[in-house]
């Protein structure tokens, strides 16, 4: 989304104070990618307090990060990276608002309906066990052996010491509540959704 590019041998000086600590060298990284940053944050976000706090946010993660920059690789990609994931975190705990996510599901429900290929597609992997492991135990289990391992409901109760009456209905609230977790979790999607929302 953001472009990488070397810096040159001026910035390189003030990366290497930056990183010890003063303040004249963040001033003059904020001054010079601000200007970068902007206008890009601006195009994605349509808010412009929204685009002020998530600029300041982001040089405040400069400054806490600074040891962990590298000046043997791109200082822009690095600090674009960081304001990309300071986005994406903005569209995330907006989408986990009450009202988004009823807006969401209003606006977006027939790829909701879908959404259950959508979750196991393998490069939604990660976001999949995340969901799983904020189940109840016994909720967790019965996912793990039917929508996993394929059993049936009567192998799955037999193994769990459970009714199949018992499986079927804790594997439905199971798969709702993955279905919605990763829904508004899958950050590309989030993306999509609340770009949708703010040119509404």
């Amino acid at each position: 989304m953001f472009p990488d590019n070397l810096h040159d041998k001026e910035e390189l000086k003030y990366l290497e104070a930056l990183k010890d600590g003063h303040q004249y060298a963040f001033d003059f990284i904020y001054t010079r990618y601000s200007k970068m940053l902007l206008p890009k944050l601006q195009r994605m976000i349509k808010l412009n307090e929204v685009v002020d706090e998530l600029l300041q946010d982001v040089f405040l993660k400069v400054w806490l990060n600074r040891a962990e920059i590298d000046l043997q690789k791109s200082f822009k990609g690095w600090i674009f990276k960081i304001a990309q994931n300071t986005v994406y975190g903005y569209f995330r705990k907006l989408a986990l608002d009450i009202k988004m996510q009823r807006y969401l599901l209003e606006t977006f429900a027939e790829f909701y309906d879908q959404t259950e290929d959508y979750i196991f597609n393998k490069e939604r992997v990660e976001l999949l066990n995340q969901a799983i492991e904020k189940l109840p135990a016994q909720r967790k289990e019965i996912f793990r052996l039917c929508r996993i391992e394929g059993k049936t409901y009567q192998e799955a109760a037999e193994i769990l010491s459970l009714s199949p009456s018992t499986v079927s209905n804790q594997l439905v609230s199971a798969t709702k509540y993955i279905k919605r977790y990763v829904f508004f979790h899958a950050q590309e999607f989030i993306v999509f959704c609340i770009a949708a929302y703010l040119k509404g």
